[in-house]
């Protein structure tokens, strides 16, 4: 298993030299947070994943979880981890002072996600799932559930789970079946079982607090008619501790092709006493708090598996002596970073690390914006960008990063399809973030289908105005003029989508996936625009080098994109189904 260290060195240049995060957060007021205390933090954060959660996570995987007697047991050092990690105060870094948390801006937060994913996948997931179930409770629950149940869980005694999935009822949530019946106490009994749990039980924590789809007894059919339940495992007692065992279980949990030391379970619900959060019937409103905030983090995931298979492939193509330069016939063998298509596939995973940091950092900066500017035009443009970017985000990253995990154990050759090197965990654990908290075709569809028409098309119209701006200032042309021309037919296709989605529903579905991995190069291209004009010295060099790299080799992928765009859903609906 190749070792981890943290990137926070360029985790500083993206939140110093190119975002000026500093001058961006003081705008907003609150607590001044300089570039050294970030620093600090990231640097401390570095360390738990390199010293502590790293170390743990090959062993994770060969062990995997197990339920015994009712109870799911993680991997050997796995509790002791949290421990520290509870102990650290890393639960709060990012949560309000007035729940316990250290009010630290999220940008932090993502960024120490990162570091979590690529040190240890499974680990990372049990702490970002409860940082949603917190933004959900404390966005839609009363002031009497928040009191009771936000501060142990922002100091991470407590844990989080999200339980939507059911067997009939997959992406299609109105066809759940779970119920509600109301108490005479103002609490509700929940029955009904879940599947894709994930960290639905586990040993790590005290509790674990279910956020729950279920329907009342008056609910109307269809989505129209899901409500929202906090559901504890142990229901508090008087002093607010975890008191009696509630009607909560797992049946089994899965056996899967990664992600084995994190517990995705079946979950069964015996009239378990809850709490609705939010108003009833709107409880797919409140979940979607929790599942934004998720989504952004599984992307986060994405470009955390491919900083990791960068590492691994990068220092194993150093030492890899084999072969000879082109051309050379003769001499020792040189490290394979001499062969073309070596440097190729190690290009091509950077590219992706370096400007998918920036562009999700700058989406962190857009999040603080919309929840604290003091303008509300401002705020309201800010929150129109998380949400333009946040399926983008969790689709595209989580595609380029199970990719680059791919290449990094392609540049291993055999080696990579060997357990010990640690490549082929990397390419299983990746594939999952394609998948959960929704499928990548359907954020593509959310952003084909949703975004794109939002408020007559003012989302995208502002996204791309962003990236006029930075082209406007000009520089290099070997940089400026390939994401211009690339920014020219990304609008193009976008109004000529929009007319035909308008006409023809089938043209939004056939368009979504190749749309989304439009729209994500050009935004990653205007990150390595931005990062090229930086001036500096040695690592201004890398990234002129990185950002010429990218325009050349990566961006030009947006030609096929496009002609495949203008085919429309013809050739995707011809054939009958009976051939398939």
């Amino acid at each position: 298993m190749p070792a981890y260290t943290a990137p926070v060195d360029d985790m500083l240049f993206v939140l110093g030299d190119l975002l000026d995060t500093g001058t961006v957060l003081a705008a907003l007021g609150g607590e001044e947070v300089p570039l050294s205390l970030m620093g600090e933090v990231l640097g401390e954060a570095g360390r738990f994943c390199e010293k502590v959660a790293q170390p743990l996570n090959r062993s994770g995987d060969e062990e995997g979880c197990v339920l015994e007697n009712g109870i799911v047991r993680t991997p050997k050092g796995f509790p002791g981890a949290y421990a520290a990690f509870v102990e650290a105060g890393w639960p709060g870094l990012a949560h309000a002072p007035e729940y316990g948390g250290q009010g630290l801006p999220r940008v932090l937060q993502l960024l120490f996600d990162e570091m979590l994913s690529s040190a240890n996948f499974s680990f990372g997931l049990f702490p970002g799932l409860t940082r949603g179930a917190v933004e959900a409770i404390e966005r839609h629950a009363t002031e009497e559930l928040k009191a009771l149940y936000l501060p142990p869980m922002v100091e991470g005694r407590w844990m989080g789970a999200m339980a939507l999935t059911e067997a009939q009822a997959g992406t299609d949530l109105g066809l759940l079946r779970s119920r509600a019946e109301p108490q005479a106490d103002g609490s509700y009994r929940v029955t009904g079982s879940k599947i894709f749990i994930s960290a639905g039980d586990h040993d790590l924590s005290e509790n674990i607090i279910h956020l729950v789809l279920a329907r009342l007894p008056d609910a109307p059919p269809g989505v129209k008619g899901i409500s929202l339940f906090l559901v504890p495992k142990f229901i508090p007692d008087a002093a607010g501790q975890a008191g009696a065992r509630n009607g909560v279980s797992a049946g089994s949990i899965e056996h899967k092709m990664g992600l084995k030391a994190s517990p995705t379970c079946v979950m069964h619900y015996d009239a378990a006493r809850g709490w609705l959060v939010g108003a009833p019937h709107q409880g797919l409103r409140a979940m979607f708090t929790m599942m934004n905030a998720e989504r952004l983090f599984v992307g986060i995931q994405g470009l955390g598996i491919a900083e990791a298979a960068y590492q691994g492939a990068s220092t194993y193509a150093r030492e890899r002596l084999q072969g000879r330069a082109p051309g050379a016939a003769t001499g020792a063998a040189q490290s394979i970073l001499v062969h073309p298509d070596v440097r190729k596939m190690l290009l091509t995973i950077r590219a992706f690390t370096e400007s998918g940091r920036a562009l999700a950092a700058w989406t962190a900066l857009e999040m603080e914006k919309a929840a604290r500017h003091p303008d509300p035009d401002a705020r309201a443009k800010a929150d129109g960008m998380v949400a333009l970017l946040t399926p983008v985000i969790k689709a595209a990253f989580t595609d380029l990063g199970f990719e680059s995990a791919v290449l990094g154990q392609q540049v291993f050759g055999g080696h990579g399809y060997v357990r010990e090197w640690g490549m082929e965990q990397l390419v299983r654990d990746g594939r999952i973030a394609q998948i959960y908290e929704g499928t990548n075709g359907v954020q593509a569809m959310d952003l084909v289908g949703r975004k794109l028409f939002q408020d007559g098309g003012a989302l995208p119209r502002a996204f791309f105005a962003e990236i006029r701006a930075t082209l406007a200032a000009g520089g290099d042309p070997d940089i400026v003029t390939p994401l211009a021309e690339a920014l020219d037919r990304l609008e193009a296709a976008t109004a000529a989508l929009v007319g035909r989605g308008t006409a023809d529903p089938a043209e939004i579905g056939a368009a979504a996936t190749d749309y989304l991995r439009f729209f994500a190069l050009v935004a990653l291209g205007w990150m390595w625009a931005r990062m090229a004009a930086l001036p500096g010295g040695r690592r201004h060099a890398a990234k002129q080098a990185l950002a010429r790299f990218f325009m050349a080799r990566i961006l030009p992928q947006t030609l096929a994109l496009d002609r495949a765009l203008a085919a429309g859903a013809a050739p995707l609906m011809a054939m009958e189904e009976a051939d398939f």
